[in-house]
């Protein structure tokens, strides 16, 4: 891992972990890119990310408000100064990012790789468990393991965000009937060992106050990198929206 200080790389620039879904939609998730001016979006059923730049001016809030609709709820990422007035913040929680510091990365032979055709029942298994957005194309963003018992998907855990060198754990979660098995410790350590065979590093987030989850990634070897915030904002209804050229 880099002794650059938080906010910065080893030489010097912003670190892409700072605005991980702008880094992710900059590189290797480029292919998914919805892009006006210097806004970036994810298609709106496979993440619900928008990027803005750190410190957005009038145009790139007039772009978003273009790209995703009056009305619409928009999760952001990575930005610095507030809305304008007249956007509604709708969420605003504290958050955590941890990194490998020393992960004991394995495989996990019970777990299968999901595909396309197991979307219904990992969509069913969210819908239970809540452990944050997952939409019918979030499997396109990377990896996703499950383990199945008796023919049903109990646990799942994939990748995310993707910003160059680094992949994003997320959707961990197993049903309640399955839990205090530890199949969501092997799902983690399983996709991490992926990650780190394509020679990058897993990163993961967090609610802060979602204690019990950071004490178990913090004793698999997951270190908090930075604290952070989850923001979301609605759209104003009376902004015009103009075509996407």
């Amino acid at each position: 891992m880099s002794n650059a200080p938080s906010g910065w790389d080893a030489a010097g620039e912003p670190h892409p972990l700072d605005a991980p879904a702008r880094s992710s939609l900059n590189g290797p998730h480029a292919h998914f890119a919805e892009r006006r001016g210097n806004v970036l979006r994810y298609p709106a059923d496979v993440a619900t990310f928008t990027a803005l730049p750190e410190e957005p001016d009038a145009t790139d809030w007039e772009d978003i408000a273009t790209l995703v609709g009056p009305g619409e709820v928009v999760p952001l990422n990575g930005v610095r100064t507030p809305p304008p007035d007249g956007w509604e913040v709708v969420m605003r929680l504290a958050g955590v990012q941890l990194v490998d510091d020393g992960v004991r990365a394995a495989p996990y032979e019970e777990a299968v790789r999901l595909e396309r055709k197991d979307v219904p029942e990992m969509l069913e298994l969210v819908e239970r468990t809540r452990p944050g957005p997952f939409l019918p194309r979030t499997i396109e963003m990377g990896t996703y393991l499950g383990v199945r018992r008796n023919g049903a998907l109990v646990a799942m855990a994939g990748e995310r965000l993707h910003p160059p060198g680094w992949t994003e754990i997320s959707a961990v979660c197993t049903d309640e009937a399955f839990r205090g098995q530890g199949l969501a410790t092997r799902l983690v350590l399983a996709v991490a060992h992926g990650i780190r065979g394509r020679g990058e590093t897993p990163f993961m987030h967090a609610a802060a106050s979602n204690t019990n989850a950071i004490r178990l990634y913090e004793s698999l070897g997951f270190r908090l990198r930075r604290t952070t915030t989850f923001l979301a904002v609605r759209v104003p209804g009376h902004i015009p929206v103009v075509p996407v050229a």
